[in-house]
C-alpha cells in the first residue's frame, strides 16, 4: 500500500509506534515531550522494527481536555519534520486538526489517523487532493464522555456499518479508497464487553475491503481483564496483537515495540508454513 511517496507490505501485520508528545497521555505521557526526546524514541522504535510512529499532540484517553490548535502544531510539527529529514521514517500523525493535517502534509508524513474520521469541517479538503494514507476510526461520542454510557444494538455491526459509511463518504468526496484504512476503536466509547466481542470478530473488519489498523496497547481493556495498572499490561496487550494478526489485522498500533515485533514474527512464520504447505 502506498503511504505518500513511501509503500508498505501489509500481507503481513506492520507494527506501528505510538509517540505520544503530550503531557497528559495516560501511558506515557510527559515522557516524549521535547523534539530530542521524542526523536530518540522514535529511533529506538524504528531500530526496533516498527514500520511507522504515530505522532500525537493531543490525548485522546477517556476525560481527555483538549488543547487549542496553535498548542497542538507546536508540540507534532517540529518533531514530524525531524523525523521525516533525520530518520527518512513512515510518520503518521494522530490529529483530528484540519490545518494541522494540511501542515503535517506538506512536511513530507506518510499518513493520518484521525479518531474522528475526518468528521470536523475542512478535514476532507485538507487531505483530498494529497497522497497520504488515511486512518477511518470508529468512536462513540467524543474523548471527554465517551465512557459514559456507550451503547449499541450490535456492537460489531454497528460500528462495520459507520466504517464503510464513513468509507463509501469520502470516496464521494473525492478521495481514492485505495488510500483508506479501517480501524474499529477498541476503548473509544466501547464497554469491555463491546472491545472484546470486536476482537473475537476482527475478520468482520478485516473482511471489508481495506486495511485494519488495531490499537489495544496498555489500554483499560487490558488492565480490566487482568486487574493490573498501566506498566503491567505488557502480556496483556501482546496477547491482544496476536489474535489481531492471526485474525488479519494490517497495523498494530503499540507502545512496546520490541516486543510486538518479536510476538508478530511468530505469526508470520506460522502463516509463510501454511502458505508452503
Amino acid at each position: 500500500m502506498q503511504f505518500g511517496n513511501k509503500s508498505l507490505d501489509l500481507r503481513d501485520a506492520q507494527v506501528m509506534g505510538v509517540l505520544n508528545v503530550t503531557p497528559d497521555s495516560f501511558s506515557d505521557g510527559g515522557r516524549y515531550n521535547s523534539v530530542n526526546a521524542a526523536l530518540e524514541q522514535a529511533k529506538l522504535m524504528l531500530d526496533a522494527g516498527a514500520a511507522i510512529i504515530d505522532v500525537g499532540g493531543e490525548s485522546t484517553r477517556p476525560g481527555a481536555k483538549k488543547v487549542s490548535l496553535q498548542e497542538e502544531m507546536d508540540r507534532v510539527c517540529p518533531v514530524v519534520e525531524r523525523l521525516v529529514i533525520e530518520c527518512d521514517a513512515l510518520v503518521s500523525v494522530d490529529t483530528s486538526s484540519p490545518e494541522l493535517m494540511a501542515e503535517v502534509t506538506a512536511l513530507g508524513c506518510s499518513m493520518i489517523n484521525d479518531v474522528r474520521a475526518f468528521r470536523r469541517p475542512g478535514a476532507v479538503d485538507a487531505i483530498k487532493d494529497s497522497q497520504v494514507a488515511l486512518c477511518v476510526m470508529h468512536m462513540q461520542g467524543e474523548p471527554d464522555t465517551m465512557q459514559a454510557r456507550p451503547s449499541y444494538a450490535q456492537v460489531v455491526e454497528d460500528v462495520a456499518q459507520y466504517l464503510a459509511t464513513r468509507c463509501s463518504e469520502l470516496v464521494a468526496k473525492g478521495v481514492s479508497a485505495d488510500r483508506l484504512i479501517v480501524d474499529p476503536g477498541f476503548g473509544f466509547g466501547k464497554t469491555l464487553d463491546h472491545n472484546l466481542a470486536m476482537l473475537n470478530q476482527l475478520e468482520v473488519y478485516t473482511q471489508s475491503g481495506y486495511p485494519v489498523l488495531v490499537g489495544m496497547s496498555r489500554k483499560s481493556m487490558i488492565g480490566t481483564i487482568l486487574d493490573k495498572g498501566v506498566d503491567q499490561r505488557l502480556a496483556g496487550s501482546l496477547a491482544a496483537a496476536v489474535i489481531s494478526a492471526m485474525k488479519g489485522a494490517a497495523i498494530v498500533r503499540v507502545h512496546d515495540v520490541v516486543e510486538t515485533v518479536d510476538a508478530l514474527r511468530v505469526v508470520s512464520a506460522m502463516r509463510s508454513l501454511q502458505v508452503c504447505d
